[in-house]
């Protein structure tokens, strides 16, 4: 798959993240042309001056890892990313209230975070690691009817990362209307394909210069 680089959203997430390494990840971004980085909110500003005569997208996360903060917090995050120079958010939905089937204040959670970024792309995490099949296909209904732009498998910091039979079980929800972001554990060329066979339309990944530039990787 020649245009690969294209689905991969660069990321860098570790607590222990320095100015060096975004700037480092900001770099490899550039240099193979990547979707986008994702980053830690703390880190959109330095991530987009990095980027900045460059197409590459900075994409923020929002309530990252757990998605148990208030709206209020969200909301505040995502306007400060935006205002840092965010062009999409990774919003964590509160993954509690969504399992105690409180959906009302999950929906209307994202269509806050929307609200509070306008035009620019929302992805919502629902951590598919924690959820079972009928869970999933609520939840993606659920980040659709919300107006989010693409549900995402993961953050990464789960139990485990994307899978195929979830990306499979979520394009067949979403059927075209969203786009699918696999994040988590992906690692090889082999595998991003497969999991845009599967139907996703992002890649989130922390391995994306392996994933592009290794030979070995795109071994059938």
């Amino acid at each position: 798959m020649t245009n690969l680089h294209t689905y991969i959203e660069h990321t860098l997430l570790k607590p222990t993240a320095t100015v060096k390494d975004i700037i480092e990840l900001c770099d490899e971004a550039k240099k193979y042309d990547f979707h986008g980085v994702c980053v830690n909110s703390s880190y959109v500003h330095l991530a987009a001056n990095e980027l900045k005569n460059h197409p590459s997208k900075v994409i923020a996360t929002i309530g990252f890892p757990l998605g148990a903060s208030s709206t209020k917090a969200k909301v505040t995050e995502a306007k400060k990313a935006v205002k840092d120079g965010a062009d999409e958010i990774d919003m964590v939905i509160n993954l509690g209230f969504f399992k105690s089937q409180n959906t009302k204040y999950v929906s209307n959670e994202i269509r806050a975070v929307k609200k509070a970024i306008d035009r620019r792309q929302l992805k919502v995490i629902i951590e598919t690691c924690y959820l079972n099949e009928a869970e999933i296909i609520m939840a993606c209904e659920m980040v659709r009817l919300a107006g989010a732009d693409f549900v995402k498998t993961s953050t990464g910091f789960g139990d485990k990362g994307a899978q195929l039979k979830d990306v499979e079980l979520m394009r067949k929800k979403v059927d075209g209307k969203i786009g699918i972001k696999a994040s988590g554990g992906i690692k090889t060329a082999n595998q991003a394909i497969a999991f845009i066979i599967a139907g996703a339309t992002r890649i989130g990944t922390s391995n994306g210069v392996t994933i592009v530039y290794d030979p070995k990787n795109h071994e059938e």
